[in-house]
């Protein structure tokens, strides 16, 4: 692997970099909502950064995932850097399902002017207990047969961006008897069909985001066969094939949050005193630095490794769950350390650094919590040997 970025990557990750301190953390004190992210959006397209993930021909840059590291970490110095560059989860995870698996009905109907953003879509497959959590053949909504389409019967909760979406990715059981990963399929909702129930926003630790994290119902929800996402049955490996790059993309952008936590913290421990000289001369402040800098490094390292073999053609499922792993508790372990160093100050919202920690700890739960991709990690190395 060639480490050496091409200059154009470079000239572009700079404007990104550029249009995230100019632009985009001047507006975080102001509401986030609908307007705000439109303008955000239009400065974007200007400056010729919008989409970075979204195929050309729907008015993105197209590029691969080494790329998209590359600008992600720099949109997610910010909490509103994805939001406005419109590559954001679950937007950006959904508009990869649709670019990969719709029909060019589906495209024309539901990607394009997603892409445009003229409306949120989320991805409903979580479930209250005893549904899929962590364990996705447990999954208890249903798809049921029915003339000219498919009668939808569940309940899911924590699906990303529901509130004031327009489109629903449904996850839903179309064949029960089927082998435990051919049982589900995925299913384009509209949230005007009707027996399709928004039933709240689940309060959170965090909440700065747009759409919140959701409880919804389907009672009787019809949808024709041109409502399906792909093929029948195909919904675990078209979950996979969009959550493996995700996650790398999930990393690179919360790696931005925390690479700017240590910079405010180093900013901070070098102007304040005490015990007779500044903070950053006492050793304990020193190897909270040091320890930040050796987990960024790692996790940066990590991740682009795993984005250049997935270039390569490669399947990185177990890479991406090493990356998910460490990344997602190095980045709450750089933010907890920034901090401690900012003391009062980076306790209080005077800082992005709390919003940063709470918003980070879901980090280790969402896309797959740490415990089961250990689990999956240590099932391929045993397998191996």
């Amino acid at each position: 692997m060639d480490f050496d970025l091409d200059p154009p990557l470079i000239a572009l990750r700079d404007r990104v970099a550029a249009f995230v301190r100019d632009e985009v953390i001047p507006a975080e004190s102001q509401p986030v909502d609908d307007a705000l992210v439109a303008s955000l959006r239009a400065k974007a397209r200007r400056a010729g950064i919008y989409g970075p993930q979204l195929p050309v021909e729907f008015g993105g840059l197209g590029l691969g995932i080494v790329p998209l590291c590359v600008l992600f970490e720099q949109a997610g110095r910010s909490f509103l850097g994805a939001l406005a560059l419109h590559c954001s989860a679950p937007d950006e995870g959904n508009m990869h399902l649709l670019s990969l698996f719709a029909t060019h009905a589906q495209r024309e109907r539901w990607l394009r002017p997603l892409a445009e953003g003229e409306f949120r879509s989320c991805f409903a497959m979580t479930e209250p207990a005893p549904g899929a959590g962590s364990d996705p053949t447990m999954m208890e909504t249903r798809a049921t047969r029915v003339d000219g389409g498919w009668r939808i019967d569940g309940h899911k909760w924590f699906a990303t961006g529901a509130e004031g979406a327009r489109l629903t990715i449904t996850m839903a059981v179309s064949d029960p008897d089927a082998a435990p990963h051919k049982r589900a399929s995925m299913f384009l909702v509209a949230t005007d069909s009707p027996g399709y129930q928004f039933l709240r926003a689940v309060p959170t630790m965090g909440g700065h985001g747009l759409g919140g994290h959701c409880e919804l119902q389907y009672e009787g929800v019809f949808v024709s066969d041109d409502h399906v996402l792909g093929a029948p049955g195909d919904g675990f490996r078209m979950a996979q094939i969009r959550l493996a790059p995700a996650r790398l993309t999930h990393c690179m952008r919360w790696l931005g949050a925390a690479q700017r936590s240590l910079e405010i913290a180093i900013a901070r421990v070098k102007e304040r005193e005490a015990f007779g000289k500044k903070l950053a001369e006492h050793q304990s402040i020193q190897w909270m630095i040091a320890d930040s800098e050796i987990d960024l490094h790692a996790s940066r390292l990590m991740v682009m490794e795993a984005a250049w073999k997935h270039e390569q053609g490669s399947d990185i499922r177990h890479e991406s769950s090493i990356c998910k792993v460490f990344v997602a508790e190095a980045v709450n372990r750089v933010i907890d350390r920034a901090i401690q160093m900012c003391g009062a100050l980076g306790f209080s919202s005077d800082l992005p650094l709390e919003h940063f920690f709470r918003e980070a700890r879901a980090f280790r739960i969402y896309d797959g919590p740490s415990e089961v991709h250990r689990m999956v990690i240590a099932r391929n190395v045993i397998g191996k040997t």
